[in-house]
């Protein structure tokens, strides 16, 4: 308004000097001002504003997004599933009459302190985790008591389950889903989702999800952002008892695309289980055929040898991986990789740092080298504010697309809708960044009209997108599911 107003002054001086030079002229100009007031917008009217970059960014997603030239139609996802109870933690703690302590993380809980202290550990840290609860007399009484907590919410739950769910809501798709399926899961399934008679169960095995707010404090722990706890006492997905049935299923349904999850359920029933389990895991992929692709979703773990195993004997002969931020550090300081001695991320992953991690793990556990027998060629990687892609050349197609779709999926359902409300989000990602911590190193950068950066180290190719994040989220389980289900759906193989 200012502008206007100096120019209105400007404008008046000028025509007071010329009407002493010549009469006429401010009777010329008044006529010229007249015509050309709507254009030059000094009605009084709002100033256009530039659309806000999380605008931009949306608009840039529904640009870039395309399906791929050949779509799945058949997936195959298993093997855990259960039904989540999400409660308050913080609420339901108090519920239990517990005490904020200064909390510590513990491989098993065996007792509601045990879950107290992880519970703090990781509000404090803002970051997701998953535990399993030894005491089957004791989780039950928590089970009941959140259950009974006021505003707990029931829902689909498991890795297996909530990719199905979210890959069923593609109506061209058909979706088998191998897991201890109960009456209350079957009820809260896709009606699109086919589950073979061999998963369904009598009982339904639960998960509660304890959530906590950006900002919500217990005690001295404060929660940089929002995020949950897993607690269960599962020993159906514990033993992965679905994983011979997962196989023989795959016979008669003849996928074009497996995804497995659950293996982080095995932590925490012993190293003699998990040893002879992972074994019998590690036949069953083998005898999937060569030319239908493998996708294995990790979760949260805690025993580097147990994580290491995975990473020599599992990884290498899936075709994709999808894993957080937390699990990608806690990968690399399984296997002795860059950045093994980082403790933890501090606030947003360097781009950088995550990038020489995520290329690591390609090089000693994938196919970067032509030579190499592993089929590991593809990994998405997500955390909070943005998502990376990572493929070796030559194995997988339509990645600027899948990247964004994964993203996008993860700014709508955070606030609980269908599609981006950019007033609802914000956005976090450093729109400047480094190809890697060390050099030599790229400087590169984000365009929000155009918000999918693409850089290569070799032969392999990174894909990066910013995510808008909720500024009040709704519901944060399942976030990390339905991004490797979006990127999965328009991502393409050319095996």
């Amino acid at each position: 308004m200012w502008m206007k107003a100096v120019l209105v002054g400007l404008l008046a001086l000028g025509m007071g000097y010329l009407y002493h030079t010549d009469p006429e002229i401010p009777t010329r100009v008044l006529n010229y001002v007249s015509e050309s007031l709507p254009q030059m917008q000094l009605s009084g009217g709002p100033e256009p504003r530039p659309p806000a970059l999380e605008e931009v960014i949306a608009r840039g997603w529904q640009t870039l997004i395309a399906a791929p030239s050949r779509r799945w139609k058949k997936v195959a996802v298993g093997v855990n599933a259960c039904v989540d109870v999400v409660v308050s933690g913080v609420g339901l703690l108090q519920a239990l009459a517990l005490e904020p302590t200064s909390g510590r993380d513990h491989e098993v809980l065996h007792s509601k302190e045990d879950l107290k202290d992880a519970f703090i550990h990781y509000l404090g840290k803002g970051a997701a985790a998953e535990r399993f609860f030894s005491d089957k007399e004791v989780f039950h009484r928590i089970a009941r008591a959140a259950a009974e907590y006021p505003g707990a919410q029931i829902y689909v739950g498991g890795n297996a389950a909530l990719i199905a769910q979210k890959l069923a809501s593609n109506p061209h798709l058909v979706v088998l889903l191998c897991g201890p399926v109960g009456p209350k899961l079957h009820e809260l399934l896709d009606e699109q989702i086919v589950v073979p008679p061999e998963s369904l169960q009598e009982t339904d095995e639960y998960h509660l999800i304890l959530e906590y707010k950006s900002g919500e404090q217990w005690g001295s722990s404060r929660a940089p952002q929002a995020n949950r706890f897993i607690l269960s006492h599962d020993i159906s997905n514990g033993e992965m008892r679905a994983l011979e049935t997962f196989l023989s299923s795959l016979e008669e349904f003849n996928p074009d695309l497996v995804v497995l999850s659950g293996l982080h359920m095995m932590e925490g029933m012993g190293r003699d289980l998990w040893e002879k389990r992972l074994k019998e895991a590690v036949d069953v992929i083998s005898d999937v055929r060569n030319e239908v692709p493998i996708h294995l979703e990790l979760a949260s773990m805690t025993d580097r040898d147990y994580m290491n195993q995975i990473l020599l004997e599992v990884m290498p002969i899936v075709n994709s991986i999808g894993l957080n931020e937390q699990e990608l550090l806690f990968l690399t300081q399984s296997g002795g990789g860059p950045h093994a001695d980082l403790t933890s991320w501090d606030g947003i992953p360097d781009v950088g740092r995550v990038s020489d991690i995520l290329l690591w793990v390609l090089e000693r556990h994938g196919r970067v080298d032509l030579e190499s027998e592993a089929d590991l060629t593809r990994i998405h990687f997500h955390t909070l504010a943005y998502h990376v892609l990572v493929t070796v050349d030559g194995h997988w197609a339509n990645q600027v697309s899948a990247v964004a779709a994964g993203a996008r999926v993860a700014s709508a359902q955070a606030c609980a809708l269908q599609t981006v409300d950019v007033s609802k989000v914000v956005l976090k990602a450093p729109l400047h960044f480094y190809s890697s911590f060390k050099e030599p190193r790229e400087h590169l950068m984000v365009d929000p009209s155009s918000p999918v950066t693409v850089w290569r180290r070799g032969n392999v190719s990174f894909h990066l997108t910013p995510v808008l994040v909720c500024k009040q989220p709704l519901r944060t389980v399942g976030l990390g599911d339905a991004i490797s289900a979006e990127g999965l759906l328009f991502s393409e193989a050319l095996l």
